[in-house]
Protein backbone atom coordinates (compact mmCIF):
# COMPACT_ATOMS: atom_id res chain seq x y z
CA UNK A 1 0.00 0.00 0.00
CA UNK A 2 1.45 3.59 -0.31
CA UNK A 3 1.76 5.45 3.09
CA UNK A 4 2.25 8.71 3.69
CA UNK A 5 4.37 11.07 5.80
CA UNK A 6 5.10 14.44 5.20
CA UNK A 7 4.67 14.35 2.06
CA UNK A 8 7.12 11.66 1.57
CA UNK A 9 5.11 7.74 0.67
CA UNK A 10 6.25 4.31 0.29
CA UNK A 11 4.95 2.61 -2.27
CA UNK A 12 5.56 -1.06 -2.21
CA UNK A 13 5.84 -2.32 -6.60
CA UNK A 14 6.06 -5.79 -7.74
CA UNK A 15 7.02 -6.66 -10.93
CA UNK A 16 5.60 -10.16 -12.32
CA UNK A 17 5.67 -12.05 -15.92
CA UNK A 18 7.49 -15.06 -17.55
CA UNK A 19 11.19 -15.53 -16.92
CA UNK A 20 13.29 -14.30 -19.73
CA UNK A 21 11.07 -11.23 -20.21
CA UNK A 22 13.57 -8.51 -18.38
CA UNK A 23 12.12 -7.72 -15.46
CA UNK A 24 15.44 -7.80 -13.49
CA UNK A 25 17.19 -5.76 -16.68
CA UNK A 26 14.19 -3.06 -16.61
CA UNK A 27 14.54 -2.50 -12.45
CA UNK A 28 18.48 -2.26 -12.92
CA UNK A 29 18.31 -0.17 -15.96
CA UNK A 30 15.77 2.19 -13.26
CA UNK A 31 17.12 1.68 -9.72
CA UNK A 32 20.92 1.74 -11.13
CA UNK A 33 20.83 3.04 -14.77
CA UNK A 34 22.92 -0.52 -16.23
CA UNK A 35 21.95 -3.02 -17.99
CA UNK A 36 24.04 -6.14 -18.62
CA UNK A 37 23.34 -8.47 -21.76
CA UNK A 38 23.11 -11.60 -19.77
CA UNK A 39 21.30 -11.62 -16.44
CA UNK A 40 21.54 -13.91 -14.31
CA UNK A 41 17.96 -15.41 -13.54
CA UNK A 42 16.11 -13.95 -10.37
CA UNK A 43 15.62 -17.13 -7.45
CA UNK A 44 12.80 -16.13 -5.52
CA UNK A 45 12.54 -12.89 -5.67
CA UNK A 46 15.33 -9.44 -5.23
CA UNK A 47 14.85 -6.27 -3.59
CA UNK A 48 15.02 -2.78 -4.45
CA UNK A 49 14.08 1.04 -3.57
CA UNK A 50 13.94 3.96 -5.57
CA UNK A 51 13.30 7.50 -4.52
CA UNK A 52 12.09 9.94 -6.71
CA UNK A 53 10.43 13.06 -6.90
CA UNK A 54 6.68 13.21 -7.93
CA UNK A 55 5.02 16.81 -7.75
CA UNK A 56 5.17 18.28 -4.65
CA UNK A 57 5.80 15.18 -3.03
CA UNK A 58 8.83 12.69 -2.56
CA UNK A 59 8.06 8.86 -3.50
CA UNK A 60 9.93 5.92 -2.58
CA UNK A 61 9.09 2.85 -4.49
CA UNK A 62 10.04 -0.50 -2.52
CA UNK A 63 10.49 -2.87 -5.37
CA UNK A 64 9.98 -6.66 -5.26
CA UNK A 65 11.15 -8.40 -8.95
CA UNK A 66 9.81 -12.12 -8.18
CA UNK A 67 11.29 -14.61 -10.34
CA UNK A 68 9.55 -15.71 -13.21
CA UNK A 69 10.25 -19.66 -13.07
CA UNK A 70 7.23 -21.72 -12.93
CA UNK A 71 8.45 -23.28 -9.71
CA UNK A 72 8.99 -20.22 -7.75
CA UNK A 73 5.24 -19.22 -8.61
CA UNK A 74 3.45 -20.09 -5.57
CA UNK A 75 5.88 -17.54 -3.34
CA UNK A 76 4.31 -14.92 -5.44
CA UNK A 77 1.17 -13.90 -3.65
CA UNK A 78 3.53 -13.08 -0.73
CA UNK A 79 5.20 -10.07 -2.87
CA UNK A 80 2.06 -9.06 -4.48
CA UNK A 81 0.10 -8.93 -0.90
CA UNK A 82 -0.51 -5.34 -0.28
CA UNK A 83 1.55 -3.86 -3.28
CA UNK A 84 0.03 -0.22 -4.03
CA UNK A 85 1.41 -1.26 -7.54
CA UNK A 86 2.52 -3.91 -10.53
CA UNK A 87 4.18 -3.91 -13.57
CA UNK A 88 3.54 -7.21 -15.85
CA UNK A 89 6.25 -7.72 -18.36
CA UNK A 90 6.09 -9.43 -21.23
CA UNK A 91 8.95 -10.14 -23.93
CA UNK A 92 7.35 -8.34 -27.51
CA UNK A 93 8.80 -11.36 -29.50
CA UNK A 94 7.48 -14.05 -27.80
CA UNK A 95 3.78 -15.18 -27.59
CA UNK A 96 3.91 -17.17 -24.97
CA UNK A 97 5.74 -14.14 -22.77
CA UNK A 98 2.40 -12.29 -23.40
CA UNK A 99 0.16 -15.45 -22.74
CA UNK A 100 1.48 -15.90 -19.42
CA UNK A 101 1.50 -12.07 -18.71
CA UNK A 102 -2.41 -12.52 -19.20
CA UNK A 103 -2.63 -15.38 -16.90
CA UNK A 104 -0.56 -12.72 -14.22
CA UNK A 105 -3.23 -9.65 -15.00
CA UNK A 106 -5.78 -12.66 -14.08
CA UNK A 107 -4.83 -13.48 -10.71
CA UNK A 108 -4.73 -10.27 -9.63
CA UNK A 109 -7.54 -9.63 -10.67
CA UNK A 110 -8.86 -12.08 -8.69
CA UNK A 111 -6.02 -12.15 -5.65
CA UNK A 112 -4.39 -8.99 -5.39
CA UNK A 113 -5.13 -5.05 -4.04
CA UNK A 114 -8.26 -4.03 -5.70
CA UNK A 115 -6.93 -0.22 -5.38
CA UNK A 116 -3.16 -1.29 -7.03
CA UNK A 117 -1.93 0.55 -9.92
CA UNK A 118 -1.53 -2.31 -12.43
CA UNK A 119 1.24 -1.94 -15.90
CA UNK A 120 1.66 -3.84 -18.78
CA UNK A 121 5.47 -3.50 -19.71
CA UNK A 122 6.03 -5.08 -23.48
CA UNK A 123 9.81 -5.62 -22.71
CA UNK A 124 12.63 -5.44 -25.49
CA UNK A 125 11.15 -2.88 -28.03
CA UNK A 126 14.68 -2.81 -29.23
CA UNK A 127 13.78 -6.48 -30.79
CA UNK A 128 11.17 -5.02 -33.61
CA UNK A 129 12.52 -7.28 -36.16
CA UNK A 130 11.23 -10.57 -34.25
CA UNK A 131 8.66 -9.04 -32.88
CA UNK A 132 5.64 -11.29 -32.49
CA UNK A 133 3.14 -9.18 -30.38
CA UNK A 134 1.88 -5.88 -31.61
CA UNK A 135 1.81 -2.56 -30.10
CA UNK A 136 -2.14 -2.74 -30.85
CA UNK A 137 -3.20 -6.23 -29.08
CA UNK A 138 -1.02 -5.21 -26.13
CA UNK A 139 -2.85 -1.45 -26.05
CA UNK A 140 -6.27 -3.10 -26.62
CA UNK A 141 -5.76 -5.92 -24.15
CA UNK A 142 -4.78 -3.75 -21.26
CA UNK A 143 -7.43 -0.69 -22.02
CA UNK A 144 -9.98 -3.82 -21.64
CA UNK A 145 -8.52 -5.26 -18.43
CA UNK A 146 -7.60 -1.50 -16.74
CA UNK A 147 -4.08 -1.69 -16.85
CA UNK A 148 -1.77 0.92 -18.81
CA UNK A 149 0.70 -0.04 -20.98
CA UNK A 150 3.73 0.70 -22.53
CA UNK A 151 6.36 -1.10 -24.41
CA UNK A 152 9.86 -0.65 -22.87
CA UNK A 153 13.38 -1.19 -23.65
CA UNK A 154 15.79 -1.92 -20.59
CA UNK A 155 19.17 -2.11 -23.26
CA UNK A 156 18.36 0.89 -24.94
CA UNK A 157 16.72 2.93 -21.73
CA UNK A 158 13.57 3.08 -23.48
CA UNK A 159 10.10 4.26 -21.51
CA UNK A 160 11.78 2.31 -18.24
CA UNK A 161 12.31 5.75 -16.11
CA UNK A 162 8.58 7.09 -17.83
CA UNK A 163 6.54 3.60 -16.35
CA UNK A 164 7.55 4.14 -12.97
CA UNK A 165 6.89 8.03 -13.22
CA UNK A 166 3.16 6.87 -14.63
CA UNK A 167 2.85 4.77 -12.05
CA UNK A 168 4.21 7.21 -9.11
CA UNK A 169 1.59 9.79 -10.89
CA UNK A 170 -1.42 7.14 -10.89
CA UNK A 171 -0.79 5.96 -7.11
CA UNK A 172 -3.72 7.07 -4.78
CA UNK A 173 -2.38 10.03 -2.45
CA UNK A 174 -3.02 8.93 1.14
CA UNK A 175 -5.21 11.57 2.70
CA UNK A 176 -5.41 11.86 6.27
CA UNK A 177 -9.13 10.60 7.03
CA UNK A 178 -11.93 13.61 7.13
CA UNK A 179 -13.82 11.79 9.42
CA UNK A 180 -12.25 9.17 11.70
CA UNK A 181 -13.98 6.47 13.11
CA UNK A 182 -14.25 6.29 16.73
CA UNK A 183 -15.73 9.18 19.14
CA UNK A 184 -15.63 12.87 18.09
CA UNK A 185 -15.18 15.63 20.45
CA UNK A 186 -16.53 18.76 20.37
CA UNK A 187 -16.11 21.97 21.70
CA UNK A 188 -19.53 23.50 23.21
CA UNK A 189 -19.58 26.77 24.94
CA UNK A 190 -21.06 25.87 28.12
CA UNK A 191 -24.81 27.08 28.98
CA UNK A 192 -25.13 29.07 31.96
CA UNK A 193 -22.89 28.03 34.78
CA UNK A 194 -23.97 24.15 35.19
CA UNK A 195 -21.20 22.90 33.76
CA UNK A 196 -19.22 24.80 36.18
CA UNK A 197 -19.78 22.01 38.86
CA UNK A 198 -20.61 18.56 38.73
CA UNK A 199 -22.51 18.42 42.53
CA UNK A 200 -24.49 21.17 43.88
Amino acid sequence: MARIGHNNLNAKLVLLGDMGAGKSSLVLRFVKGQFHEFQESTIGAAFFSQTLAVNDATLKFEIWDTAGQERYHSLAPMYYRGAAAAIIVYDITSTESFSRAKKWVQELQKQGNPNMVKALAGNKADLEDKRKVTAEEARVYAEENGLFFMETSAKNAINVNDIFYEIAKRLPRAQPAQNPAGMVLVDRPTEGSQAASCCS
